[in-house]
């Protein structure tokens, strides 16, 4: 299997679309990090502006936790498209190339074919996610140092620089399982039909779809918000409350964790059955 594994990366790693990504956070984290770098004071000033009117706020607010913060809300949204880009291609793309018959003649079963394509997508999704700490918060933390950490949601939350890396660490493994479900969607959609492109589309349409009506204030929409998967994608920013709902993350986390299984099941299943025709 990790034979399998090995190939299934080396073959991923061989086509220009799985570098976008990469290059895609490479080239906008800087952007980001520039921008705050000369306006980030002024950005401090605007969200703790109620606050200067009743306390003394001192030490170092623009700071890397803060910007790491900043580019992971910012590009959250943003990297489900760099993800499908390869997820969507892990199966469609043999039936593109006329490599299905070829794959299937050698002495291994389609559930290793299967499983091997799964984890290599899985483990390139959280690549991109390493690569985006490192750039994010590894960059940041050089760039600006350390200190306190100003979240806005609900109401302001200001958290001590000791308070603060395990909420990161907490929030990018939810980020991961967020991500994998997305590449676990892809895949799907890439196991039935014959052309990366319509994964890609099919997986990016059901997303805003679905992000729409979580977002539409009607009660239908309400009563059906807990039954979109997308509702638990962003729920990481749970762990910069105070105090944390751990039962909620965790429930969460699960609901995430059940789909990506869920997913690879029906696909397996779709994929066993398939008639192979090129």
């Amino acid at each position: 299997m990790i034979t399998l594994i090995n190939i299934e990366l080396l073959k991923i790693f061989k086509k220009w679309r799985t570098y976008i990504g990469f290059i895609a956070i490479g080239v906008m984290t800087p952007v980001v990090q520039l921008a705050l770098y000369f306006e980030g004071d002024n950005y401090v000033n605007m969200i703790s502006r109620s606050l200067q009117n009743s306390f003394e706020i001192t030490g170092n607010l623009l700071n890397g936790y803060l910007v790491a913060n900043l580019i992971l809300q910012t590009l959250f949204v943003h990297i489900p498209f760099l993800i499908v880009l390869v997820g969507g291609d892990l199966l469609a793309g043999e039936a593109t190339s006329g490599t299905y018959r070829i794959l299937l003649t050698r002495p291994v079963s389609r559930f290793k074919i299967i499983t091997s394509k799964f984890i290599a997508g899985i483990i390139y999704t959280n690549l991109l996610l390493i690569f985006l700490i490192a750039m994010s918060l590894g960059l940041s933390i050089l760039i600006f140092g350390t200190g306190e950490l100003i979240v806005f949601q609900d109401k302001l939350y200001i958290f001590s620089s000791n308070d603060v890396l395990w909420r990161f660490l907490f929030t990018y493994l939810y980020a991961s399982l967020s991500l994998s479900l997305v590449m676990s969607l892809s895949f799907f959609f890439s196991s039935l039909v014959e052309n990366a492109i319509g994964p890609i589309v099919a997986t990016m349409a059901i997303i805003i779809i679905f992000l729409i009506l979580s977002a539409l204030n009607i009660d239908f929409l309400r009563d059906l918000k807990p039954y979109l998967f997308t509702t638990y994608m962003g729920r990481w920013n749970e762990f910069f409350r105070d105090p944390v709902n751990f039962t909620k993350a965790i429930n969460s986390a699960l609901v995430l964790l059940a789909h990506i299984i869920g997913l690879y099941l029906i696909t397996f299943i779709i994929f066993r059955k398939k008639d192979i025709l090129s």
